[in-house]
């Protein structure tokens, strides 16, 4: 982006969910709570099983909590402009990339060919300019998944919330699309709240990282990752680096062995 989103503050407290299954009551969450400064990228991380993406659809509004609140704080007190970014692409096999990029402005009545025009700007400034009339099959998984963060930023969200966005590129890609992000939120300031299995990767892209327990779901560690800005994604030998991997590992391992009936 080129210019500086407003960004929104987002305050969770206290919430919890639970699902009504075929073989009962099952609690995802339970007394989830933690704040996220305007314009902070925060990732959060925990075993498989643990809340992460019903948390992250909480705060993007898909699903509503079974109890607690949350709140978003915006500038101008109008409703934030919210987003998420999911590990499929999600993006529609019948239209162009540009189309697929440009259909996110199509809900807030822009006429097509400003849609058009903004998300070829958009496909531009990110490197996909000459693939624009391609289809998604013509694309490779790493081209998609950006073209996914366009069309996220094209409506300009002040929260952009992502689930595990490269969790199926390949190790190479996914080290690229993560200095793309990088660059993307320090030019457009949005707040992020990262969703990963990945602990390095948490601890690279984060100003904090919330680490969860098992299920149910719950905030048991906060560290604030003290690198400075900007980044360098492949640097991930750096004490700092090692030293918050190690910590989190820590606090996640046990679950982690139960979930896979591994011994401790």
């Amino acid at each position: 982006m080129t210019t500086q989103t407003a960004a929104a503050a987002i305050s969770v407290d206290d919430v919890s969910k639970t699902f009504d299954t075929p073989t009962g009551r099952v609690e995802a969450l339970r007394n989830v709570t933690m704040e996220v400064r305007p314009g902070e990228l925060v990732c959060v991380v925990g075993p498989s099983g643990c809340g992460k993406s019903t948390m992250l659809r909480i705060l993007a509004g898909l699903t509503e909590p079974t109890g607690g609140t949350v709140a978003f704080g915006e500038p101008n007190g109008s409703p934030a402009r919210k987003t998420m970014v999911f590990q499929d692409h999600g993006l529609f096999p019948w239209m162009s990339l540009l189309d697929n990029v440009a259909f996110a402005l199509e809900a807030d009545g822009v006429a097509k060919i400003e849609r058009r025009r903004r998300a070829g700007a958009l496909l531009e400034q990110l490197g996909l300019g000459d693939f624009q009339d391609r289809f998604p099959d013509q694309l490779s998984g790493g081209m998609r998944q950006r073209a996914t963060i366009a069309r996220a930023l094209l409506t300009e969200p002040q929260v952009l919330l992502m689930d595990e966005p490269f969790n199926a590129l390949d190790a190479q890609s996914k080290l690229v699309l993560q200095e793309e992000l990088m660059r993307l939120w320090e030019t457009g300031g949005q707040t992020v709240v990262y969703v990963t299995h990945d602990i390095r990767e948490a601890v690279v892209l984060g100003d904090r990282v919330f680490v969860m327990t098992g299920r149910p779901g719950t905030i048991q560690l906060e560290l604030d990752i003290e690198l400075p800005r900007p980044r360098d994604v492949f640097e991930r030998d750096h004490p700092e680096v090692e030293a918050k991997a190690w910590t989190i590992w820590n606090a996640i391992e046990g679950q982690v062995r139960r979930n896979l009936h591994i011994p401790s």
